[in-house]
């Protein structure tokens, strides 16, 4: 990592110390008492060039902070809801509904990487159920059998992914759940693969 700036280490640290409820630029504005917003701005892009910090463009509050001084094996990743997709049709680009503290030991891949949507109704149960939370590693494709949590025709869903002779197919565990033909891959956005799920009851 490159060497900080000191108004940047104030920076970072304010938030470290306010990943669970990230702050507007005005907010690191009057907590840091930095003369202005454009300061602020652009000790944030630096911090982000140097590779401490990965931002949503899309979401000013959304970021993840790669280099944590103080615990590297702990990192925050963010929970979305199934409700709505962001601004660019993509859960990804929406507002997270929380963020919660993840052990980087728990994963094989990078912890930027890691996403986690909180389940909503019975179309994948028994082996998701309402509520759980589902981790995903970000990807925009997927094999045939890897459960997915994808955006079909502006819907959230986590479904089965397979691809047949005839087209894709998304699936429900629960068999009173019929399948999904895609009729038009451009209607399916993958957001991710599901690695595991951490069960709410």
């Amino acid at each position: 990592m490159k060497r900080l700036h000191e108004n940047q280490k104030r920076l970072l640290d304010l938030l470290l110390k306010n990943q669970a409820y990230p702050l507007s630029i005005r907010e690191i504005q009057e907590a840091l008492s930095i003369s202005s917003t454009s300061v602020v701005a652009h000790h944030l892009k630096q911090l982000e060039r140097k590779g401490y910090l990965v931002r949503n463009p899309a979401n000013p509050r959304d970021y993840k902070i790669i280099a944590d001084p103080q615990d590297s094996d702990v990192g925050y990743v963010n929970v979305y809801g199934m409700a709505q997709c962001g601004p660019n049709g993509t859960i990804l680009d929406g507002s997270p509904i929380e963020r919660i503290p993840f052990a980087r030991k728990l994963i094989t891949f990078p912890l930027e990487q890691v996403f986690i949507v909180a389940a909503k109704g019975d179309s994948m149960q028994p082996k998701i159920k309402e509520r759980d939370l589902v981790v995903a590693k970000m990807q925009s494709g997927a094999d045939s059998g890897s459960v997915i949590v994808g955006v079909h025709n502006s819907k959230v869903l986590i479904k089965q992914y397979h691809i047949t002779k005839d087209g894709i197919i998304l699936t429900s565990y629960n068999p009173k759940y019929a399948p999904i033909r895609v009729v038009n891959e451009e209607d399916l956005i993958i957001e991710g693969v599901v690695k595991s799920v951490i069960s709410y009851s």
